[in-house]
């Protein structure tokens, strides 16, 4: 039985680990922190819940594309959902009126519609590029092999506003459409269509919450892990992936315990691989291009905890924008941070009448942390602690513009950096989705999951696209090295999804 070791429990080790245990192969994770999960993670204070992550996921209804990845991967039956309201999953607050995103094409068309009724045939055109991007791809639409790879490439090398400008005629239409930016820190003349397209026909299926936090997730997967004999551990921190001079034969971990692997795959973001790996196998031009890859904006979060009963369970994400689009709001300076966030409820059961929790999150630079670089979570000082309540001051005040009340509401709160991320993660520059997709770069900014070394892989959000189905989309294609493609389709295909 060949011995797979995979570095890091995020949803890409975890998935990683499921398919190959499935499929024969021994598994061990490697989880570096005391807690699995990776962005899967969620956290407690004062007895309180709060996700850090994984919000919300899409096409999660009977048969829909993640519902079946979940049955394969065993977990479906272990994870609650909690659905998001279908007339209504996204609120766009921008120029002094909502916009509601409405499940279902046609839904979707004729609510735009009533916002902007000289658009409708526009909304028709945009939707049907929406469906043919979509659709394009045999790894979201879980055909195989029926990708259209013209499709494919014209989307991915053209920007989002490039493309809308073109399809839709209303610039605030335009600016309504890309009003869920923030889910994937999409750049004005950067990020390709279809990033867009993918995020958007996944979440117009059908949108859900998990019931009790995302971290169910990880741990329902690590118990298929370990249903299949495999194992995940925390706690060790792999500082080499350990090669000989064709390929790697194992991983060291920091306290000098060694697993010996006939496959090592690696969920961890693409430069911290690199530090891992000490081999001319991989040279340094491929180190220098992996080193320049552009990096998404970090976030900075306030986790709030409500006074009891108070605060009516929000069933949709609202998006709130101080200036007249929702573009560039990484571009800031002190006087007009923050440009924009994202407010949303913690799910403690399913439909609940009265939120108990809920996350603000804004855009932040790792920049504006730099100086506190290097210190550790609870023990930056003083001055750290001040900037930090300074900023979750301004956010609050914001939203409190939008929900007036809500500041009277919140028993307590606490906030998270770059720095929280780049801790808990290992995401370069606590960037949000790690790596940032650029037209203009092309291939240049896409990491391959293959790498030089003939049995080293990476799987993660970098690899393909983040949030959940991209990080499983990328699962496919990594664990594909290893058993083919077919062979996971027809599985996925025969797991009663």
């Amino acid at each position: 039985m060949s011995k797979v070791v995979i570095i890091g429990s995020g949803l890409g080790g975890l998935s990683c680990g499921v398919t190959l245990a499935k499929n024969g192969y021994e598994v061990t994770v490697l989880e570096q922190g005391a807690q699995i999960g990776g962005c899967l993670q969620c956290f407690s204070r004062n007895g309180a819940r709060f996700e850090t992550g994984m919000h919300f996921v899409g096409s999660a209804s009977e048969g829909q594309t993640l519902d079946r990845l979940m049955h394969y991967l065993e977990i479906r039956d272990h994870v609650r959902l909690s659905q998001l309201d279908p007339e209504g999953y996204e609120v766009i607050a921008l120029n002094g009126k909502q916009y509601r995103y409405v499940n279902g094409r046609e839904g979707f068309i004729d609510q735009m519609a009533t916002y902007f009724p000289h658009q409708r045939d526009n909304l028709v055109r945009y939707f049907d590029l929406i469906e043919k991007v979509a659709g394009a791809s045999s790894l979201h639409s879980l055909k195989y092999a029926e990708s259209d790879i013209a499709v494919n490439t014209e989307y991915q090398l053209r920007s989002i506003n490039n493309v809308l400008d073109e399809v839709i005629t209303d610039p605030e239409l335009a600016k309504v459409l890309v009003g869920n930016l923030p889910l994937y820190a999409a750049e004005k003349d950067k990020t390709p269509f279809s990033t867009h397209a993918f995020i958007m026909d996944f979440y117009n299926q059908s949108a859900y919450r998990f019931v009790g936090g995302s971290d169910t997730v990880a741990e329902a997967l690590t118990h298929t892990i370990q249903r299949y004999g495999g194992r995940v551990l925390v706690r060790h921190q792999v500082k080499a992936i350990v090669c000989d001079d064709t390929h790697a034969i194992g991983v060291e971990t920091t306290d000098g315990e060694f697993f010996p692997a006939d496959v090592v795959i690696s969920g961890t973001h693409p430069m911290r691989t690199l530090e891992m790996i000490d081999s001319k196998m991989i040279r340094p031009a491929f180190r220098n291009r992996v080193n320049a890859i552009p990096q998404t904006v970090g976030g900075f979060s306030v986790y709030m905890e409500f006074k009891e009963n108070m605060v009516p369970y929000m069933n949709y994400n609202f998006y709130g924008y101080n200036g007249n689009t929702p573009w560039n709001c990484e571009i800031y300076d002190e006087t007009t941070w923050p440009k924009g966030y994202l407010y949303m409820h913690f799910c403690q059961e399913e439909q609940p009448k009265y939120a108990k929790t809920g996350v603000i999150l804004s855009y932040m630079q790792m920049k504006d942390v730099e100086k506190w670089k290097g210190t550790h979570v609870g023990r930056r000082g003083e001055d750290y602690e001040a900037f930090k309540m300074a900023k979750a001051d301004l956010l609050l005040e914001t939203l409190e513009k939008q929900m007036p009340g809500i500041r009277n509401s919140i028993k307590r709160f606490y906030t998270s950096t770059p720095l929280t991320y780049l801790d808990y993660t290992g995401t370069e520059g606590g960037s949000m989705y790690g790596i940032a997709k650029d037209v203009r770069m092309g291939a240049a900014c896409r990491v391959p999951h293959r790498t030089k070394i003939p049995n080293v892989f990476q799987t993660g959000q970098n690899i393909n696209s983040h949030g959940m189905l991209g990080v499983l989309v990328g699962t496919i294609v990594t664990c594909s090295e290893l058993l083919t493609a077919e062979r996971i389709y027809r599985g996925i295909m025969n797991s009663g999804g």
